[in-house]
């Protein structure tokens, strides 16, 4: 089946939103999700963008994305943080995840970034399993740590 990956543009945020949530219900958080369709185009495409996003296509369908966005490693200068990856599951086995993925390395090497970087789930066996057999180094000695806005109020005593 062809397919097509490029940039995404502001029309497509509806069709990105409805790929993160698919992503919520399979990393099993399914009621996580609280960004909205008119969030992602003003963060995306607003005077200073704070994500960049690939879209994979079949027939004119976005099926697939791979959205991004700027870091800094006080250890290694620029880096880029790949925030979701996901194919739409019916779609899944195409190859399409590793194009998107191939698409966010290209970009990343061309603009000079020293590293880039995610999270994946452990259980997530064919998805390390991938990005090892890609080079990538799956950190098993870190554990991630997030502090959500309730949280943040609660520590500030707001």
């Amino acid at each position: 089946m062809n397919f097509t990956i490029r940039k995404a543009e502001i029309t497509d945020m509806p069709s990105v939103l409805k790929l993160i949530k698919e992503l919520a219900i399979f990393e099993k958080e399914e009621n996580a999700v609280i960004v909205t369709v008119n969030d992602l185009e003003k963060a995306g495409f607003g005077k200073q963008p704070l994500f960049n996003c690939f879209v994979a296509e079949i027939n004119n369908k976005i099926v697939g994305m791979a959205l991004f966005y700027p870091r800094y490693s006080t250890w290694k200068g620029p880096t880029i943080h790949l925030e979701d990856l996901i194919v739409t599951k019916s779609k899944r086995g195409l190859k399409i995840g590793s194009e998107l993925y191939k698409k966010v390395i290209e970009y990343g090497y061309n603009i000079g970034v020293e590293r880039i970087e995610w999270a994946v789930l452990d259980w997530n066996t064919p998805a390390v399993n991938f990005y090892e057999s890609t080079g990538a180094q799956v950190l098993r000695d870190w554990d991630t740590a997030q502090i959500d806005r309730a949280a943040m109020q609660k520590y500030l005593d707001l």
